[in-house]
């Protein structure tokens, strides 16, 4: 019995460009096998793009790291249920620090891999993490290392529903009827919310937003500090190989120098012995 959750497992821990002939191959194995549904299954699943690739990478290489990332999701949506300003701000911040820390590292393991990954795939993968925090669907496949494609981008968790009692969604402004201990036939009119509380929610609103957006340049600056420290650890590489080069090459110049004096003292010696050979077939 072919076991397509194995096989998927088997497949997106290829490198991309391993990933098709792999499939196929497996596809045609379970149709041999009389397995039309799986065999349909497995030929149905995604090529990886190389960012989805390094972002699965990642989660296979640390389980322990993508665990405290989904964590930080788990966190960010109870916080935004709740309107729980202080936690929004302190899991924004946390989440955006974590994930350039995890795009940089899954920029080494893919270079390890002999896959390089370019600035722009980089943020894609950071685009990758912080989609997963806002869809656990995508989180738990990608946490098993098996996202076939990136999730659709989260702009601000704007999906999660706040928890009753808190802030209301837009088309739901108007505030619950007043409980009475006692019911009355006739419901109570829906008063507006109290200007200070309003006041209060759209603060708490815009502080969010701020961190939020605090955050995102917080994490494009530390891309822009990754970026500059490759740079500049591929600068030293290269100096360091100028360097041998030119070692090298002075050695050789030298090697040649020497050559070329011991080629002219053998030229000497054999047109000295050449001389000695004549003199001595006329003698």
């Amino acid at each position: 019995m072919v076991d397509v959750d194995a096989v998927a497992a088997e497949l997106y821990g290829l490198r991309p460009e391993e990933f098709t002939a792999a499939r196929d191959a497996h596809a045609a194995a379970a149709r041999k096998a009389g397995q039309r549904a799986e065999a349909k299954r497995i030929a149905a699943l995604h090529k990886p793009t190389r960012a989805v690739w390094a972002a699965n990478r990642l989660a296979r290489a640390d389980a322990d790291q993508a665990r405290h990332l989904l964590e930080i999701g788990q966190g960010l949506r109870e916080a935004h249920r709740t309107l729980s300003g202080e936690d929004l701000r302190k899991l924004s911040h946390q989440q955006h620090v974590v994930i350039a820390a995890m795009a940089g590292e899954a920029r080494r393991l893919a270079g390890e891999a002999g896959q390089e990954l370019s600035a722009g795939v980089q943020r894609e993968v950071e685009q990758i993490l912080r989609s997963v925090l806002a869809d656990p669907e995508a989180a738990e496949a990608w946490a098993r290392g098996v996202l076939a494609k990136a999730p659709p981008q989260a702009v601000g968790f704007a999906e999660v529903a706040p928890v009753p009692g808190t802030e209301p969604r837009p088309q739901q402004l108007e505030a619950k009827p007043e409980r009475k201990p006692e019911p009355k036939p006739k419901a109570r009119p829906k008063p507006d919310p109290e200007p200070d509380t309003r006041e209060a929610e759209r603060t708490g609103r815009e502080a969010a937003l701020a961190e939020e957006a605090l955050a995102r340049a917080e994490s494009e600056r530390a891309q822009a500090r990754t970026g500059l420290r490759a740079l500049d650890e591929e600068i030293g590489r290269l100096e360091e190989r100028l360097e041998r080069a030119r070692a090298e090459r002075e050695r050789l110049a030298a090697a040649a120098e020497d050559a070329d004096r011991r080629h002219r003292e053998a030229e000497r010696e054999a047109k000295a012995a050449r001389a000695a050979a004549r003199q001595a077939r006329r003698r």
